[in-house]
């Protein structure tokens, strides 16, 4: 009833009227609402949204998703300015063209993981499509492809006993029979992800093994964030956002587990456990809450105009 537009009243008064009931309009809400908080498969976090406040949440959602992911890689677009380049189209002088770029880029693999969240499962070309688009505009060069696995070696530098470390991803030889298997894993890992707690459980799986193997020569990071939030999405939840306040912290995280999981061979344990995961959860889940008030407090808005 409610996605055809039904009011919370009206909701109310038929199910009283058809089963003897004595339910409130307010009683309709917190019901609606309990769902959408316990995630009901099948169901998007917006659905039932009235068309202006759902649009609007939406483009609230794609500038900082775009923000944080692309300013944790060092864009230096700020949030206003990351909301004039994509809803007003402006160009900011004194940035750079790349950070445009990225910013389009990434508001138009946002709307390919929406596309993904009816598909049955995500194959290769589903992560070279986002690959693509975060990396849009890069140089043609056959040692980084773009929407192609990586043809080199990549790592990154960390502190280790109080020195500086050089730590290597998967090797370029292994990445395409360890992607073979991260994305059987992630597609059977979707179906189990019906509750909150298991999509975040399901994100955090995704994110950590994604990013220890390092498929793509660059974009990685974005493209970990992007992909990991499918089974939140799935699930009937709105999407997990890493602030650039907490960037040295999840940065951290994401080294202190790839230093002590080591680098990745072809059959290696996708996600052997370490502590890192623990924290990395938490993280998570604290970084989560500032998007679900936004999102409760456009149905709130929308209960309002019911009332």
């Amino acid at each position: 009833m409610r996605e055809h537009g039904e009011s919370f009243r009206g909701i109310a008064e038929k199910l009283n009227r058809k089963y003897g009931l004595t339910i409130s309009h307010n009683g309709v809400f917190k019901f609606i609402q309990s769902l959408e908080k316990n995630g009901e498969p099948g169901r998007l976090f917006y659905e039932g949204l009235p068309n202006d406040i759902r649009e609007s949440l939406l483009k609230q959602i794609t500038s900082l998703w775009t923000y944080d992911s692309t300013a944790i890689e060092g864009n230096t677009l700020t949030l206003g300015e990351t909301v004039k380049v994509l809803e007003l189209g402006l160009t900011i002088s004194g940035k750079s063209l790349k950070d445009h770029e990225e910013v389009y880029g990434h508001a138009k693999a946002i709307e390919l993981i929406y596309d993904l969240i009816k598909k049955e499962k995500v194959e290769r070309e589903d992560l070279f499509n986002l690959h693509r688009c975060v990396m849009q505009k890069s140089p043609i060069d056959y040692q980084r492809p773009v929407g192609n696995w990586k043809q080199d070696y990549n790592g990154t530098t960390g502190v280790k006993n109080g020195r500086p470390v050089y730590m290597e991803y998967a090797s370029p030889l292994d990445t395409p029979k360890l992607m073979t298997r991260w994305l059987k894993e992630f597609n059977r890992k979707l179906n189990t992800a019906t509750t909150p707690t298991k999509a975040i459980n399901v994100y955090a799986w995704a994110h950590l093994t994604f990013v220890r193997v390092h498929p793509f020569f660059d974009g990685n990071g974005r493209v970990a964030r992007l992909i990991a939030n499918l089974p939140l999405l799935r699930c009937g939840q709105p999407p997990l956002m890493i602030s650039l306040e907490r960037r040295a912290e999840y940065i951290d995280l994401l080294w202190s587990y790839q230093n002590a999981a080591g680098v990745i061979r072809a059959n290696d344990r996708l996600l052997p456990q370490q502590e890192a995961i623990i924290a990395f959860k938490t993280l998570l889940r604290q970084e989560w809450k500032a998007i679900r008030v936004i999102v409760d407090e456009a149905h709130q808005q929308a209960a309002s105009r019911n009332q």
